[in-house]
């Protein structure tokens, strides 16, 4: 059985101009969601990466989002 405190996580990572636009707005397009893997250990702080964003059709920001 594996333990509750695992080393590995798994996150969400939001775009950060569609969270911005959906908090102006009543759309319905929806927020696109990456998700992965990160490691508690060698990064404790919350992950950002450079991704694709269809909504947005170009490489923005994704952070990791709360739970």
């Amino acid at each position: 059985m594996a333990k509750s405190k695992d080393v590995r996580i798994t996150i969400a990572l939001e775009c950060q101009n569609c969270t911005q636009k959906e908090l102006g707005s009543k759309s319905t397009g929806g927020i696109l969601r990456y998700t992965t893997r990160k490691n508690r250990r060698n990064t404790p702080t919350r992950l950002e990466l450079k991704k694709y964003c269809s909504s947005c059709h170009k490489h923005t920001l994704h952070k990791e989002s709360r739970k």
